[in-house]
């Protein structure tokens, strides 16, 4: 792997319940933090997390996120124990960083990770997109949503928001 392509964070996003999958994709999504429907979490580009999204990819969509997402999510749907909102002051006080801005650049740059903050839960619970889904039973490529979309994750979080 390139340098280039260790700094990239992928998110992925579960699109799909697990009635009726195998046993084995139920248990990757667990370990992935993505219990239900419409959540998402921000991954490392690592060949041991892509193994897992390649086993899952029938019930998930991920991408490369970029830093304003990124921002933009943590200031949206940044959750703290007990549901509440994640905060500029709560990472001041809780954390080195100065602000949600601080902190989403350094997770970005893989200099930190969501955990690094107490009680910052390490999924975001998404709403479904505004204007629906395309298809959840097809992958990207041919129309649907599943599986791999790169840069195009960012426009669909945007509409998760």
């Amino acid at each position: 792997m390139s340098k280039e392509e260790k700094k990239t964070m992928l998110a992925v996003i579960r699109i799909r319940g697990t009635v009726g999958f195998y046993y084995k994709i139920k248990e990757t999504l667990d370990m992935l933090n993505i219990r239900r429907k419409n959540y998402m979490t921000i991954l490392p580009n690592t060949p041991s997390y892509m193994g897992m999204l390649k086993r899952a990819k029938d019930t998930i969509t991920y991408g490369e996120i970029n830093l304003e997402t990124l921002t933009y999510l943590l200031e949206k749907r940044g959750e703290l124990r007990g549901k509440q909102r994640l905060t500029d002051e709560y990472i001041k006080e809780n954390s080195e960083y100065k602000s949600i801005k601080d902190f989403a650049k350094a997770v970005y740059e893989g200099k930190a990770k969501l955990s690094d903050v107490p009680g910052l839960k390490k999924f975001f619970r998404l709403h479904p997109p505004r204007k629906g889904f395309k298809s959840v039973k097809r992958g990207y490529n041919e129309g649907g949503d599943l599986g791999y979309r790169g840069e195009a994750i960012n426009e669909l979080i945007v509409r998760m928001a």
